[in-house]
């Protein structure tokens, strides 16, 4: 089964292309060029779109633009190519990339996103615990890095991979495969807009 999967919900947009299992390619650049990306994949790859099996796309938490932009592109890409998909949490896939760490998505906001005993969550970065020498990873880890050491975490250089919620993990992680238009984001929270209207 070819795979094109994307993450699109922090600062680092990441894509890759996998077929059963392996991966022939893969990028890191920012949301905005995640089409240029794919193209590029495709090409790496020795592929074309039509030889697409099947989209993975993550689904969050992060930037709202950030899972809105990968989703709306997963939709159009299955719509124009009849092809099924499937959600992954950008928190599963950096835990994926990191077995045994703590993911930590930027929240903004002075917030996190978190995996807390498996469960996604949003809390303020002093609010995380963890015994000393866990392992944190992502930009959320990176941007609160001296805050998380000083609760005695340990934070893997900024240019660490592990900080990337990698879309070769997505792919491994996709589970059953359905209506792209059916994957919901992962938000945990009420995004800004409706919060000013309310």
């Amino acid at each position: 089964m070819l795979m094109l999967a994307f993450d699109t919900a922090t600062e680092v947009a990441t894509s890759a292309l996998v077929d059963d299992g392996e991966v022939l390619a893969e990028r890191s650049s920012r949301a905005r060029t995640l089409l240029e990306d794919v193209d590029a994949l495709l090409r790496q790859g020795g592929a074309n779109a039509r030889d697409l099996d099947a989209l993975a796309v993550g689904i969050g938490p992060g930037s709202f633009t950030g899972v809105r932009i990968g989703l709306a592109t997963a939709r159009g890409l299955a719509l124009a190519l009849e092809l099924p998909g499937a959600g992954v949490s950008t928190l599963a896939a950096l835990a994926a990339g990191a077995p045994g760490a703590i993911p930590v998505v930027d929240a903004r906001r002075r917030e996190v996103f978190a995996l807390i005993d498996g469960e996604p969550s949003v809390l303020a970065p002093a609010d995380l615990t963890f015994e000393p020498g866990t392992v944190c990873v992502g930009d959320g880890a990176r941007r609160y890095r001296g805050l998380f050491e000083a609760g005695g975490a340990v934070i893997p250089p900024d240019d660490d991979e592990r900080h990337l919620p990698r879309a070769r993990f997505h792919a491994a992680l996709a589970g059953a495969l359905g209506p792209v238009d059916e994957i919901e984001p992962l938000y945990l929270r009420v995004p800004d807009a409706v919060r000013s209207v309310q």
